[in-house]
């Protein structure tokens, strides 16, 4: 028999919403960890008194019960995982496992029994409902009428609000039913009374997030913060962690305490009450305690008489109440000295703290990120200037969080930290030109390697290489087209014997060099084309390309959806079509991957069949094209040779000239001599394509 057992993806039912995260069953008891907030549970196998398998909506459920009244629910177990629990309850914490099932009989007729936390509504022997009392946020009575009222659940889409009990009256004297029932409810239930006097009081704290300046009493068992519009009354049982932070400044203390579940104010929710001091401002502080009572409490954590600054003081009393350690910035320091970066979240900005299991963004909105819930995270490059980057975490439920605008001095330090804490790091915007990951460097700090230099430099290169790719695109006269060789050396000849032959050279250059290349261009449109012309058309008889698992599936159900919604457009179709496939389970979609797996083979098969039948034509016509054009080499030799050369030479050079020589250019051509034009023109006749020639001596 295995000494612990492991279960992912359990839910546990806490205050009527459903968290998942991680049950582990050891021989020293049960721990649950919530994979959303990071909070562990721990039950000691000796605090375990009865242990409960029953069937749930979401499967099979374990609902275990603790001598001192706590109930704790886990659902999302399969049926067969019964004889693993029984069996181990059994051998390690000596507990049966007992089978029992909820009533459905759908009576609204019962008996009500309070057991700890737990109101159980039973029909018979089996319990219909259950209610944690701790959900329970007001109590009222009536005649023969108890309403129960719970706080709202902001995790699901429909909260149950309101319960009501019909209680019947009863003979005995002196007992009233009703209001045992409500008494038993309000004893177990959290509602917060502010009853007595509070233990201190701090006037006029400055609070950032809900904005504004609130009186803090602080009770024994709950904080409660009053302003001039709104009160809150937060649990201390709510409080899931405390930090506290120096500013960037060093003159002012951020004091931070993470809720769940959050405070409310109309619709919005608060995660996080952000409390700013200045380090200047001190306070004398006395407990509303005798010193036994406060010796006997807080076991010399603190005391009746205290002094100091005012943030110690408020940390201080919240550490010793909530029981919980205050978490501060670790070893990291930035470009500045400051234990935080200055950045920007969702265009507002604020400081982001490196801490020794997490980051944690101040002020607006907060965030709390800690490392075992981080995927990887991303140095990526500013958006609007490059003295600035962007600081990208994503983490494993696939949330993605931007810290940008980070000054880039502030890189080496960061990047040292994350390596450090061993935390992934990932390229996704150029995972090809990039290694895939940074694990190589993970072990050391020392290593000098700048990953982001790195990335900015292969940008760089991208940019330049798309920055000459649109500039082919968009014009054809460009340093590409312009192949160095016999016509180069025509137009540099050109242009010397200009400078020898005129004295306004510059203008006339200019003149000339605009239509010199306009004539190259005309001599290299023509082979350009060449490969257009043969990619011209796909082959009909080419095999089909396979379609997608969804595209197979749509084809099937289109008319369907038709049908089901008569008149329907065809954006609409493809919206309803794309919610549907998305709603659709594992099972179903397999089955249209295997047929679409199918008609990928069958493609593969086609295409091989089709590319070794199709080799042998393409040799084919290949051989018979080579022919045409040594025919085609040979023909226009001998029409060289039999035609004259002034016939030849005339006719290109007449229609070359024409096409950009000015009144001027051909005056001066004269007065300068024959000699060198016809030398150019010899050399323009050797470098035109055979279709001109063939053209001129037609002519002729």
């Amino acid at each position: 028999m295995a000494d612990t057992l492991e279960f992912n993806e359990i839910y546990q039912e806490v205050k009527g919403s459903m968290n998942d995260g991680r049950l582990r069953l050891s021989r020293q008891g049960v721990i649950f960890k919530n994979s959303k907030t990071g909070k562990v549970d721990n039950i000691q196998a000796s605090e375990l008194a009865e242990g409960i398998w029953r069937r749930v909506a979401l499967g099979h459920g374990l609902k275990l019960l603790t001598k001192n009244g706590h109930v704790y629910k886990y659902d999302g177990f399969r049926e067969s995982e019964f004889d693993k629990l029984s069996e181990f309850f059994k051998s390690h914490y000596r507990l049966e496992l007992a089978e029992k099932d909820l009533c459905v009989k759908g009576w609204n007729w019962g008996t009500v029994k309070f057991g700890g936390q737990l109101l159980s509504f039973d029909i018979g022997e089996q319990p219909v409902f259950e209610i944690p009392l701790s959900n329970v946020s007001q109590c009222t009575t009536g005649k023969n009428e108890v309403t129960l009222e719970f706080h709202q659940n902001d995790d699901a889409e429909v909260s149950l609000m309101e319960v009501r009990f019909y209680v019947p009256p009863t003979q005995e004297d002196g007992v009233d039913p009703v209001e045992a029932f409500a008494q038993n409810v309000l004893s177990k239930a959290d509602v917060i009374q502010a009853t007595g006097d509070a233990i201190c009081i701090f006037r006029e704290l400055q609070c950032l997030t809900p904005r504004g300046r609130y009186d803090i009493r602080i009770y024994p068992t709950f904080l409660h913060l009053h302003g001039k519009t709104f009160d809150y009354k937060i649990p201390y049982t709510t409080v899931l962690r405390l930090f506290l932070l120096p500013h960037k400044d060093q003159r002012q203390m951020f004091f931070v305490i993470s809720l769940d579940p959050p405070i409310k104010q109309g619709q919005t929710r608060y995660h996080f009450l952000i409390l700013l001091f200045s380090k200047d401002e001190d306070i004398s502080l006395t407990l509303n305690m005798n010193e036994d009572e406060v010796e006997k409490r807080f076991e010399g954590r603190l005391t009746k008489n205290m002094s100091g600054s005012l943030y110690e003081m408020v940390s201080r009393v919240m550490k010793a109440l909530v029981n919980r350690k205050i978490t501060v910035p670790g070893n990291f320091q930035g470009h500045s000295g400051a234990q935080c970066i200055t950045c920007s979240y969702k265009a507002s900005s604020g400081l982001l703290y490196p801490l020794e299991r997490g980051f944690i963004y101040v002020h607006k909105p907060p965030v709390h990120i800690r490392f075992d819930e981080i995927s990887f995270v991303n140095f990526a490059r500013g958006t609007t200037t490059t003295r600035s980057f962007d600081f990208e975490i994503e983490t494993k439920q696939g949330t993605q969080y931007t810290f940008s605008s980070i000054e880039r001095e502030e890189y080496g330090k960061l990047f040292d930290f994350v390596n450090a804490k061993k935390l992934n790091i990932k390229n996704r915007s150029h995972k090809e030109s990039m290694p895939q990951s940074y694990d190589e460097y993970a072990d050391s700090d020392e290593d000098q390697h700048d990953a982001y230099l790195e990335r900015m430099k292969e940008e760089g290169k991208i940019r330049e290489e798309n920055a000459d790719d649109s500039s082919d695109e968009s014009g054809e006269e460009t340093d590409e087209s312009f192949n160095p060789g016999e016509e180069d050396e025509d137009v540099a000849e050109e242009f010397d014997s200009e400078v020898s032959a005129s004295s306004d050279g510059g203008s006339d250059r200019e003149e000339k060099r605009k239509p010199a290349k306009k004539a190259k261009i005309v001599k290299e449109r023509k082979p350009r084309k060449k490969p257009s012309e043969s990619k011209k058309g796909k082959d009909p008889n080419a095999p089909k390309r396979p379609m997608s698992a969804y595209m197979l599936w749509l084809n099937a159900s289109r008319e369907k959806i038709k049908s089901d919604h008569p008149g329907i457009s065809i954006t609409d179709l493809s919206k309803k079509a794309g919610e549907l496939w998305k709603g659709m389970s594992k099972e179903k979609k397999e089955e249209w991957d295997r047929k679409a797996e199918d008609a990928k083979r069958d493609y593969e098969k086609a295409m091989k069949e089709y590319s070794e039948g199709g080799k042998s034509e393409s040799s084919k016509k290949e051989k018979s094209k080579k022919k045409k054009q040594q025919q085609q080499q040979g023909k226009g030799k001998a029409e060289r040779k039999a035609a004259p050369s002034k016939a030849l030479t005339k006719s290109p050079a007449k229609q070359l000239g024409e096409s950009f020589k000015s009144k001027e250019f051909v005056s001066s051509e004269e007065s300068s001599g024959d000699n060198k034009k016809e030398d150019s023109e010899e050399e323009e006749i050797a470098s035109t394509p055979p279709s001109l020639e063939d053209s001129a001596s037609g002519s002729d």
